[in-house]
């Protein structure tokens, strides 16, 4: 599907993550999408196919899923939707605001894709809040100028741009998480090119678990649904890992023999930014060596007389010339 993509799998992991606060399964949650294009349907798609793997069927995985476009609720009266939106319609009236949406389906989360700010209103928080002991709150809408941050209390919350941390009246601080595509996307390239994956398949944008799994109980602590982006070189080689297993296992990986010790192979494609220099070495001498020293010059009397012909006239020389040039 063309619409899976990192930021569809950040999205998915951040709904696994919050699993770790409700303490439930995924097909125990219903979702409401404010937003239907395809970044929402992808997400929705994502969703489906996680679920099935909790062994629930397409048809009750859509169920669970209620999509608000502009025009409110896709539902099956509404006519011209393309066919990725007829996935999702239900045969049920017609609904025009969100609120009502809300209202009616009485949803365990709420994922915002429709880049339009301050949608999720007070009293749309406040109406989940009556029906859930933990409301699950997704504004991943991006630029930062859309995005939506509130004093929720008990609710789980991430966003899809950075956001300031937030006190509460308790003096709990906490650090809304961000659904940055780097936290995938670089595993993602790093497993397929390992092992040479030619055809990138659905179910590797599933490995948003891996996500998930590194999301501590400290980090929960803190409001944090991803791990930190400081750590985004751990998180890539486990999702790299991941797809390497499911590329072998599946006989999708291109590289043959299978390597034995698999997390050396993967090691072995990351980037090593320590290098060595190209700088030239240089020395110094020492201190003392550069010092300039005072060179005496000694001269040495004449040597004796002598009586060979051959040397007749390096007596008319003087002395010390010619003692230099016997020398």
């Amino acid at each position: 599907m063309s619409y899976f993509s990192g930021t569809v799998s950040v999205a998915v992991a951040v709904v696994l993550a919050a699993l770790k606060l409700t303490k439930n399964k995924l097909s125990d949650h219903t979702f409401v999408f404010q937003g239907a294009e395809e970044a929402a349907l992808g997400v929705a798609q994502l969703l489906i196919m996680a679920m099935a793997k909790e062994g629930v069927s397409h048809t009750d995985a859509v169920k669970k899923i209620w999509m608000v476009d502009s025009k409110g609720l896709i539902v099956k009266s509404r006519g011209h939707l393309n066919y990725e939106k007829e996935e999702f319609t239900h045969d049920h009236p017609q609904i025009k605001t969100l609120e009502e949406v809300m209202q009616t389906t009485k949803p365990t989360a709420l994922i915002g894709k429709a880049a339009i700010g301050w949608v999720f209103t007070e009293k749309i928080l406040k109406d989940m809040a009556s029906f859930n002991e933990r409301l699950i709150i997704f504004a991943l809408s991006n630029p930062t100028s859309t995005g939506e941050q509130s004093d929720m209390g008990h609710g789980i919350f991430a966003s899809g741009s950075p956001l300031k941390k937030v006190t509460l009246a308790d003096g709990c601080t906490f650090h809304p998480g961000q659904g940055n595509n780097a936290c995938v996307i670089l595993g993602v390239a790093l497993g397929i090119i390992t092992c040479g994956v030619r055809h990138i398949s659905d179910d590797i944008f599933l490995t948003a678990e891996a996500i998930a799994d590194m999301v501590t109980e400290e980090h929960l602590a803190e409001g944090r649904l991803y791990p930190p982006l400081g750590s985004i070189r751990e998180v890539s080689f486990k999702i790299a890992m991941k797809i390497v297993d499911y590329a072998y296992e599946h006989g999708i990986a291109a590289w043959y023999p299978e390597p034995k010790d698999k997390e050396a192979f993967v090691l072995s494609h990351v980037y090593n930014s320590d290098y060595d220099s190209f700088t030239l070495d240089s020395y110094t001498w020492p201190k003392e060596a550069m010092k300039v020293q005072d060179v005496q010059l000694l001269l040495h009397p004449p040597p004796p007389p002598l009586v060979s012909s051959s040397l007749r006239e390096i007596h008319k020389t003087p002395p010390c010339l010619a003692h230099l040039l016997l020398i």
